[in-house]
């Protein structure tokens, strides 16, 4: 025969109301609500462990790249010191060509007449002393000095006139326009 376990209820049968449902209602919702909690804080102890290790790779491969940085730091320095040279260079080499270009123009618009004695280049000026047979060669030449290009202002400094050599001694200051090149460290 079967063994029968006996039971024995000591409580009577109640039905349980509208209370006694909703606390018991409210409490299986708590208590997921409690367990749900826990595993979201779990997962995001678990994620800190995650960002802590990317973390700190990203800081090892940061060290990594200063230590080359810094071994490079006196290529560095040594490549923008040529480049300043270079650029230096070029500069001082237009500005040459430049002054050449004004000084080879100036002789070229002297017209017959004048015989230029002095002729001397400044940073922005050129200074003219000549002897001068006609007025029509000077008055030309002033024209020819006052609409060139590279010329900004033009003064006639001293105008000596020698009746006896049949010469007029002139002296002309003429201030050059900034360069572009002019620039220069």
């Amino acid at each position: 025969m079967p063994n029968r376990s006996a039971s024995i209820n000591l409580l009577k049968n109640k039905q349980v109301g509208f209370f006694g449902e909703f606390i018991n209602w409210t409490l299986t919702i708590g208590r997921l609500v409690i367990i749900l909690t826990q595993i979201i804080a779990l997962s995001a102890f678990l994620y800190r462990f995650s960002l802590d290790r990317k973390l700190m790779e990203l800081r090892s491969q940061i060290k990594q790249k200063q230590t080359i940085v810094s071994s490079q730091k006196a290529n560095e320095a040594k490549y923008r010191d040529l480049q300043d040279r270079l650029y230096l260079t070029s500069n001082l080499s237009n500005l040459s060509h430049e002054r050449h270009k004004i000084l080879r123009d100036i002789l070229s618009l002297t017209p017959q007449g004048i015989k230029l004695n002095d002729l001397s280049l400044n940073k922005n000026n050129i200074s003219i002393n000549a002897n001068v047979q006609a007025i029509s060669s000077l008055t030309l030449f002033v024209d020819l000095l006052k609409n060139y290009p590279s010329i900004d202002t033009l003064s006639l400094d001293n105008i000596e006139n020698k009746p006896s050599a049949n010469l007029i001694i002139v002296s002309i200051t003429a201030i050059l326009k900034q360069s572009e090149y002019d620039n220069i460290k």
